[in-house]
């Protein structure tokens, strides 16, 4: 019987070992690098228990405005101490003689310390050229003057830059054929995710020790440095935006009280984006909390009467922009007294100066007539549908957007709506189904400053290497389709220029600015109620200065109630700024 047992038990742990030296094989030679069903690099985790590190650079590529200037990141030199200092005796005073600090500060420092750091974060003491020499020189075990790379605290751009996340799932996906660390960070949106091939960190530059379980020295005191060694890489990309203008457009956008909404700023020559701010904010804490990472210049939404600029361009082409003609500008569409305007009999010009909804909706009817496509036609020629953003032929890259996240705008959605009177009426004021983005609508402007001539939207110029040398330079590509008559964008033109210089125009709050103003204004019904009043999108929407044009600029106050504002002096405010700029460059 005992024998039996004895054989039963034996049995028992011999499958217990065999277990176990097969779970230990799958560690040490079949899985070390991707344990269990959370992929583990078992590897890496073994030298992170035995080993005291220092990130002084992740290893991915920078975003940089278009001075070259770094948007999300600052290289700065820092004092970097290791807590094993605790258990030590070394000259603290020279240290502290050297940044300038007291050596109390420094010990209390390194007391409350369990991993190296920079002295003073979050916010770091800066060294000097001189400091950092006189540092290293003092050959100190554990103190060490480096550059290191921090995340910027007053970031801007944060929608269109976009936000970094760890995904060991989608890394795979996205990238099976490289060897990345599991924790290596990919782009989540915006720019961060469009160029993440690019900007993708192959590994990170650090400070090594080897450390015991007690946090003491193992191998003396000698700290390895590991790091990127090419001198092309990681590679950055050269974005358009200003810096400078970027930092003033987010403080005006949130000093006007914009709570969902923004603006956006294109340079004409070039069209490439110069500014762009998306209110509500990214929240620093949770990114993924409420709607800030959403960039709303790139969301289609209700444009209101800066659609009017589409229906005079083809009321021109058709020969309806006759001044004898004389609409009744003080009723509504649908032929009733208004009861907000009385303009009286007015022409086209005074018209589209006015904003006068009859006038609209009539011709937008009597061009229904002629063909029922035209205002999506008009629509296209002006880029508000469609997509405006870079896109093109990358490397092996057949057709990459730079703005992959930008919707495409319409004017209606059905054959039903394109054949009725009633739905045409109103959409020849913006209202309806017709959207567009900030972003299209600025390239509206755009293009008929310069004459008609439609061209994709940049936000990024180049891909450079981590030396400066440019790797791809993203060229000024045209878009495709037809395009306005040189004539035709110059009488457009002249009806913007009409709406801040008429008396009784819908810009006259532009008429004494520095810079010229031409531009339309649109304030739309969104449907959408709050506290039983109706919320509305307030829309001004230009390019100046008129003779001679280098900005079209679009703000833009979404879902406000109807009293409520913010868009003109927030466009005002832009146009002095710029002009006072310019002023300071010459």
């Amino acid at each position: 019987m005992w024998k039996k047992r004895a054989a039963r038990m034996l049995y028992f742990y011999m499958v217990i070992f065999l277990i176990l030296a097969g779970r230990l094989v799958q560690i040490q030679l079949w899985e070390p690098e991707s344990f269990s069903s959370h992929h583990i690099n078992l590897l890496e985790e073994s030298v992170r228990q035995r080993s005291q590190e220092l990130v002084i650079d992740d290893g991915r590529g920078r975003i940089l405005d278009r001075k070259g200037e770094s948007m999300t990141h600052e290289d700065l030199s820092v004092l970097i101490l290791f807590p094993f200092l605790k258990n030590a005796s070394w000259p603290v005073e020279k240290v502290a003689n050297a940044v300038g600090v007291e050596e109390n500060e420094i010990l209390q420092a390194v007391k409350q310390a369990k991993a190296p750091f920079a002295l003073g974060e979050p916010k770091p003491l800066s060294l000097t050229s001189s400091q950092v020499q006189l540092i290293n020189s003092l050959k100190i075990p554990g103190v060490f003057a480096v550059e290191k790379k921090f995340e910027k605290q007053d970031a801007v751009a944060k929608q269109l830059i976009g936000v970094l996340g760890e995904n060991e799932t989608e890394l795979s996906k996205r990238y099976p054929d490289r060897s990345l660390p599991l924790r290596t960070q990919i782009g989540i949106s915006g720019l961060e995710v469009s160029f993440d091939e690019i900007l993708v960190a192959e590994r990170k530059s650090q400070l090594v020790y080897h450390v015991d379980g007690s946090g003491s020295p193992l191998f003396g005191t000698k700290v390895k440095y590991t790091g990127i060694t090419n001198p092309f890489y990681p590679a950055s990309i050269k974005t358009t935006i200003d810096l400078d203008i970027q930092k003033q457009a987010e403080q005006l956008v949130d000093k006007h009280g914009i709570k969902k909404g923004g603006l956006i700023l294109l340079d004409i020559s070039t069209n490439s984006i110069l500014a762009t701010v998306s209110r509500p904010n990214v929240n620093d804490k949770d990114p993924f909390k409420g709607n800030g990472m959403v960039n709303l210049m790139l969301k289609e939404q209700i444009m209101g009467s800066v659609f009017k600029t589409a229906v005079a361009a083809a009321a021109i082409d058709y020969g309806l922009d006759g001044e004898e003609r004389l609409y009744d500008c003080s009723r509504t569409i649908d032929g009733r007294p208004d009861q907000v305007y009385q303009h009286g009999l007015l022409g086209f010009s005074d018209s589209f100066a006015m904003s006068c909804n009859n006038t609209f909706a009539s011709l937008a009817k009597e061009l229904m007539e002629i063909d029922p496509n035209i205002l999506e036609e008009y629509a296209e020629k002006l880029s508000l549908t469609g997509g405006v953003g870079w896109r093109g032929h990358v490397f092996q890259i057949a057709n990459f957007s730079q703005l992959p996240d930008e919707e495409k705008g319409r004017v209606f959605i059905s054959d039903e709506e394109r054949n009725d009177r009633n739905y045409v009426a109103l959409s020849g004021i913006g209202q309806k189904e017709v959207r567009a983005t900030p972003l299209a609508v600025a390239n509206m402007m755009a293009t008929i400053a310069r004459g008609g001539e439609k061209e994709m939207v940049r936000a990024v110029s180049e891909i450079t290497y981590k030396n400066g040398a440019v790797m791809y330079t993203f060229p000024e590509n045209k878009l495709n389709g037809e395009q306005l008559s040189s004539g035709t964008a110059k009488e457009l033109g002249q009806l913007l220029r009409e709406v801040v210089v008429n008396e009784n125009g819908t810009g006259r709050w532009f008429s004494e600015l520095p810079y010229e103003v031409a531009g339309k204004s649109g304030t739309a019904e969104t449907g959408r109620f709050k506290n039983g009043k109706q919320l509305h999108n307030k829309w001004f929407a230009g390019y100046f200065p008129y003779r001679n044009p280098r900005f079209a600029l679009v703000t833009v106050n979404l879902d406000v109630y109807g009293h409520e504002g913010g868009v003109n002096p927030l466009f005002a405010d832009m146009v002095t700024f710029l002009s006072e700029l310019n002023d300071q460059a010459n």
